[in-house]
């Protein structure tokens, strides 16, 4: 039956990697990153489908023990009654009881034991130093892999002090109690001190999810209050996209400024080019444009010729990763908030469509498979019929799963009566032997905590520093992040559900044969006030964190402190909502200018039609085909020096805005400025960012115009 754990492996790189392709963009990571951040995820994943599988296992070995024959010296002393009828297999040693039935997915006994030493220390090694080295890399500002590195460990050197410091402690109180340390005690501390670090943080992520995942999915359910969200959260994205955009102009000024002071034959010529080459040509033409609209003066007011030094270019360089990162974050996410609005804007006024057909007011082009199988009317039976009902009984569901989980975290210490929900399933289900029940509803849970863990990090974006984007416009870091987040949080949350249900003796104070996974993750016995004390009684605070989410008091002490939270009934509130509602309009018109240009092309590139009057609003239902940036230019002398961008594209290839997200080096949207100088650069005998045929290629445009990004973690070497 090891068919199980076959299909569990096989299922948690198939998740992993497809979740891998869908955030990330594989053919501009690393590989370096590309695996580590595979490997976590997988292994994540795998912990989470392998502990059913676990549980089962341990609940046939206690029957077994409990079932094994008794010596015959002990019989005077226990009840003959109680003695077991067994049945020895022929050919075998092996004793199998009657009442004991071999659990599903049983595997031989070295097999666990082995996988979770594997997983945890290669995840543990994974989270606690490849990783965060991996970060501090890719955010180091200097120009070889000597001094990356060694920026890299000072910067972790300095945030693993506290954890040394607290260790020091620790061992230090250790050695006063006289206890002797080995090195089984010592693997014990340090994997114990990981699950309390991680039980600490998922304390506090599970209190808020557990109120706000049945919240969201009842708002998700009402159409109006979705679309007022959404606009609120456009207009804040939309501040901090101009708060980025501010901060990249002023750094990339800086930049100019340095660029001009050091000399094409300097030594350190090549670390500016390398830094000229982290930014896109869009910005630098920007940034060129400013400069010279300030007079080349720069930010200063006048213009240095002193050449800087390589610890300023080293400054200059990690501000310029920063502010880039910064940018692409913002735009990414304003991207999909854009999709997002107009979707529901969609919805809204399908609801009262008596066609019931689901139509958009910006088509994209879709696959054979997806018109057949999610055609226009299955979309609007879906959107505007079946799916407020079926959130709303998914919130009923998921709040009866988030009250099991308080009452059973308030109550898993209790260990007579048995008061934790979880464990008297697992307690009736395992008298009646049925091991397929165990195994599903252990799945459930864990999935259920798992969702709720990853999705209240997904929403609250860690002070949006870090976030996923679909659509490929996740970068290195929040990836890295993710994959460190995981494996912190993971093991945790696992011997957390093994306490529930009443898996683990030392939380319930009674000797029993425990699962593979808590021997392996060990107790944190040698300080007992970490034992006895944060394991049992810190889950309790749970209750505290759910009351303060479900009244809103985070919310509101943000809003006081002027981080602006949606919160019905404010006026800050409806001036964001009405100022979302604006933005959007704005990008709806910018698309529409667009998807005109488009129509413009195709029809002056048809060798066979002339021109005509009607062409708007012939392409403007479709909202497909190829486009031509400059309107009245033929198509041989366009396709000479007009570039295919990604928004304008040659060939009749339909109009896809999520592909114009990804499209410039940033892999966001270009601003309309750039859109305008794109389109009529041809005619104006200007082009933006693009080098044309007939361009002069001088000096000074050698030194502003270089190639795209490099895509390796050693780009600079």
């Amino acid at each position: 039956m090891a068919y199980l754990l076959t299909f569990g492996v096989i299922g948690a790189l198939v998740l992993a990697s497809l979740m891998l392709y869908r955030y990330g963009n594989i053919p501009r990571q690393h590989i370096l990153v590309t695996l580590s951040v595979l490997t976590a995820w997988c292994f994540s994943f795998l912990i989470v489908f392998t502990i059913p599988l676990d549980v089962t296992s341990t609940l046939y070995r206690q029957c077994v023990e409990k079932h094994k024959p008794v010596p015959e010296s002990e019989l005077g002393n226990r009840d003959n009654g109680s003695i077991i009828a067994t049945i020895t297999t022929p050919m075998t040693n092996n004793v199998h009881p009657v009442e004991c039935q071999e659990a599903w997915g049983m595997v031989p006994a070295y097999v666990f034991p082995n996988l979770w030493r594997i997983i945890y220390w290669s995840s543990q090694f994974l989270t606690w130093l490849i990783m965060p080295m991996m970060q501090s890399y890719l955010k180091a500002g200097d120009f070889t892999i000597k001094g990356k590195l060694k920026s890299a460990l000072i910067e972790n050197a300095i945030y693993y002090g506290s954890y040394l410091f607290i260790c020091g402690v620790l061992l230090i109180y250790i050695a006063v109690k006289g206890v002797s340390l080995d090195w089984q005690k010592l693997k014990a501390i340090a994997s114990s001190a990981s699950n309390t670090w991680g039980l600490f943080l998922l304390i506090i992520l599970l209190g808020y999810a557990l109120v706000e995942v049945p919240r969201s999915l009842w708002n998700n359910a009402k159409p109006g209050f979705t679309l007022q969200y959404a606009y609120f959260k456009a207009a804040k994205l939309s501040t901090d996209k101009a708060e980025a955009e501010e901060h990249v102009d002023d750094v990339l000024e800086s930049l100019q400024c340095i660029s001009r002071a050091v000399p094409n034959n300097h030594e350190l010529r090549p670390c500016v080019e390398t830094i000229m080459r982290k930014v896109p040509i869009e910005l630098q033409e920007r940034a060129t444009r400013n400069f010279a609209r300030s007079g080349g003066n720069g930010m200063a007011g006048t213009t240095s010729t002193i050449v800087p030094s390589e610890k300023a270019l080293v400054r200059i360089h990690k501000q310029v990763i920063k502010s880039l990162q910064t940018l692409q974050r913002t735009e990414a996410l304003w991207s999909v908030q854009v999709n997002t609005v107009l979707h529901l804007e969609d919805v809204a006024r399908n609801v009262h469509s008596a066609e019931r057909r689901f139509k958009t007011e910006f088509p994209r082009q879709r696959t054979q498979l997806e018109r057949i199988c999610y055609s226009a009317t299955i979309q609007w039976y879906w959107e505007c019929l079946l799916k407020a009902p079926f959130f709303k009984a998914l919130c009923v569901v998921t709040a009866t799963m988030s009250a099991m989980v308080v009452w059973s975290e308030l109550t898993f210490f209790c260990r007579r009566p048995v008061l934790s929900i979880f464990a008297n399933v697992i307690n009736v289900a395992n008298s009646n032997n049925d091991f397929f029940t165990i195994e599903l509803f252990s799945m459930i849970v864990l999935c259920y905590f798992f969702y709720c863990t990853y999705s209240t990090i997904l929403r609250i974006r860690f002070l949006n520093l870090y976030y996923l984007a679909p659509h490929h416009q996740t970068n290195e870091h929040s990836l890295i992040f993710s994959g460190m987040l995981l494996c912190r949080l993971t093991p945790p949350m696992c011997l957390n559900f093994l306490g529930l249900i009443h898996m683990d003796s030392h939380i319930i104070q009674k000797r029993i044969m425990e699962t593979y996974y808590t021997q392996i993750m060990g107790h944190m016995d040698v300080i007992g006030i970490i034992s006895n004390g944060f394991n049992i009684y810190f889950p309790m605070c749970m209750l505290a964190f759910c009351l303060a989410t479900w009244f809103s008091l985070g919310s509101r002490a943000l809003n006081a402190l002027g981080f602006q939270q949606f919160l019905q009934h404010e006026t800050i509130a409806t001036e964001l909502v009405q100022e979302g509602k604006d933005l959007i309009a704005r990008e709806k018109r910018r698309r529409q200018r667009a998807e005109e240009a488009i129509a413009r092309r195709r029809d002056f590139t048809r060798p066979d039609a002339l021109p005509n009057h009607d062409y708007i609003g012939k392409y403007r239902a479709g909202a497909g085909g190829g486009g031509l940036s400059s309107g009245g230019v033929t198509g041989s002398f366009a396709s000479t020096r007009t570039p295919a961008d990604g928004l304008l594209r040659d060939g009749d290839v339909g109009y896809d805005y999520a592909a114009v997200a990804s499209s410039s080096a940033l892999g966001v949207p270009r601003s309309l400025s750039e859109e305008i100088n794109e389109r009529f650069g041809v005619s104006t005998q200007m082009q933006v960012g693009f080098r044309g045929a007939n361009e002069p290629d001088d000096e000074e445009n050698e030194r502003r115009i270089v190639g795209p990004p490099p895509r390796g973690l050693f780009d600079d070497v």
